[in-house]
């Protein structure tokens, strides 16, 4: 027996015309829809409150509820349900105020069944675009929310905190930072967290390309603007109006440029490679560079007005070194993220020795580093647990203080012993270790406390 035809949608079909109602919901039905036909407006009302469905087809005017009420109620309801409305010629006027509350599309009586199963579908299809849209949005929010920063220290919880205060700000947004702190993550989650979250987000390396491509990615082009410029295309700016543009590597960016980006920041207009007209735009900037811009701007290879215009507000991601809180978290993370990429593999545990080893390591790669370490032990596991053998041989070596020889310890006495290096490498000054370990005084005092005077060597 072969299987029925899966239905296209659930269906009401409001009208106090009995007979037409009812002629309508037979002929979806015989288009694959579950067409339900319904006489009565207040029914149709109840119904749409208590039962799931896909779409409303309503006649305009009807006793006791009109089809304007039902539009209201579904829309009140289910914002995304389409709504089709059916009218006489003499009524157009109001089938038109219809659309405006948010209808789909009316349709004149009289009219083929066809042409409503017609407009039908596209409203449906059209309906499930933007609900899957708003899902990827919700998903890529949700990814990159600030709230999912990994960081219990107390530097991190302030970035955090401040980016939280930004977000809806209009002013541009510049991060500094080492190669692989997590720049870009903080761009999209303070993105994420902006009245623009919905509108798009576009990035661009700075120093990714020559100056003529990058001034054409950035502003866009005419035909014929350069070699090889064979039709027009629009820049980031203008794909990214409404939302945000995210210029990775600023510091990298050539000094014709600077003064171009400058006028856009300041006058909210690009003119695109090779054009003579303006053409205004809406994005808000967050730039980022693990450049020292203020040295670059002494120097005369970047615009002290840019400079002063981007650094409005500046948030600061410290290196991995100095917040050695946040390390034990991030390896826990990153270590389920590749378990997660890699069902096939056997590792299911770090050893002590290992994480041992990589508490102690000084990370210049920062958080990228970790993770491509944690991705590669996972990838390339023999065995259930992960030991410091199967870390790369250089990881943990370099870095002076902390003895990895002898038992195996617990990672609070390993930071406690740490702290206690940091306190005697740095003078005995609390406050400037403190912060130098990216943590607060109450929890620097913690892991120093009075227990145990084992040397750091």
């Amino acid at each position: 027996m072969t299987a029925p035809a899966a239905r296209k949608g659930r269906i009401f079909v409001v009208d106090d015309d009995r007979a037409l109602a009812e002629t309508l919901s037979e002929g979806l039905v015989d288009h694959g829809y579950e067409a339900i036909a319904i006489t009565s407006s207040q029914e149709a009302a109840r119904r749409l409150a208590s039962e799931e469905v896909d779409a409303l087809v309503t006649d305009l005017r009807m006793p006791e509820v009109d089809g304007l009420g039902l539009l209201e109620r579904s829309r009140r309801g289910a914002p995304d349900r389409p709504v089709i409305v059916m009218t006489a010629y003499s009524a157009v006027e109001t089938a038109i105020e219809s659309i405006r509350r948010g209808a789909a599309h009316y349709m004149t009586k009289p009219f083929r069944v066809e042409e409503l199963a017609l407009f039908l579908g596209r409203a449906l299809d059209e309906a499930r675009v933007r609900r899957e849209a708003d899902s990827l949005r919700r998903a890529i929010r949700d990814r990159f929310a600030i709230e999912n920063v990994i960081g219990r220290s107390a530097s991190m919880r302030s970035l955090c905190d401040l980016a939280l205060r930004v977000a809806d700000a209009a002013v541009p947004v510049l991060i500094l930072g080492e190669t692989g702190t997590g720049k870009g993550l903080f761009a999209r989650a303070i993105h994420g967290a902006s009245a623009r979250a919905a509108g798009p987000f576009v990035t661009v390396n700075c120093a990714a390309l020559p100056e003529t491509l990058l001034e054409s990615e950035l502003f866009g082009h005419t035909k014929g603007a350069f070699t090889g410029a064979s039709g027009t295309r629009k820049g980031l700016f203008v794909l990214a109006s409404g939302g945000t543009v995210f210029l990775d590597e600023i510091g990298d960016m050539p000094l014709s440029l600077q003064a171009k980006l400058l006028d856009v920041i300041e006058r909210g207009v690009v003119r695109a490679l090779g054009s003579d007209r303006e053409r205004a735009v809406d994005a808000r900037v967050i730039a980022a560079t693990h450049r020292n811009l203020r040295e670059r701007a002494r120097e005369g290879s970047f615009r002290d007005d840019l400079l002063f215009r981007l650094d409005v507000v500046r948030l600061e991601i410290p290196p991995l070194r100095q917040r050695p809180e946040d390390l034990p978290p991030l390896i826990a993370h990153f270590f389920a993220q590749a378990q997660a990429r890699h069902p096939a593999s056997p590792a299911r545990a770090l050893a002590p020795d290992a994480i041992a080893r990589m508490l102690v390591h000084a990370w210049p790669g920062n958080v990228r580093e970790l993770e491509n370490v944690l991705e590669r032990v996972v990838l390339l596991g023999r065995s259930a647990d992960v030991g410091a053998s199967d870390l790369p041989s250089d990881l943990g070596t370099a870095t002076p203080g902390v003895r990895l020889d002898g038992p195996v310890l617990t990672l609070e006495e390993l930071q406690r012993r740490y702290a206690r290096w940091a306190v005697a490498e740095l003078g005995g000054r609390k406050m400037l270790t403190a912060e130098r370990l990216g943590i607060d005084r109450k929890t620097l005092a913690r892991l120093l406390g009075d227990g145990g005077d084992d040397p750091i060597s």
